[in-house]
């Protein structure tokens, strides 16, 4: 999941990525999508038990991504603002920057 906090002078919004670790299997989760060219930003751990990181985009814009979880495994956002097709026959979460 993530949040959105928008600047009233400036033409970013930062997002906030967060995903829960319930699953003692879980080691490592970075987030990848077209604003990083997909490679991958390593979320970190916190006292929480929350994978999170923090991103300023551009505003107007929509972006892809998903969650790379144990450098293996793909995972969508359940909470993501829509989905689109990939070419790999899945889809991607849509994070949208309009205000």
């Amino acid at each position: 999941m993530f949040t959105k906090r928008y600047f009233k002078t400036k033409d970013e919004v930062e997002i906030t990525f967060q995903w829960p670790k319930e699953d003692q299997e879980i080691t490592s989760i970075s987030i990848c999508g077209d604003f990083n060219e997909w490679q991958t930003t390593p979320m970190k751990l916190n006292r929480q038990k929350v994978f999170t990181t923090k991103l300023r985009l551009p505003k107007e814009s929509n972006f892809e991504f998903r969650y790379l979880i144990n450098e293996s495994q793909w995972e969508n956002d359940p909470a993501a603002d829509g989905y689109v097709g990939n070419s790999f026959g899945t889809d991607n979460s849509v994070l949208s920057t309009h205000a």
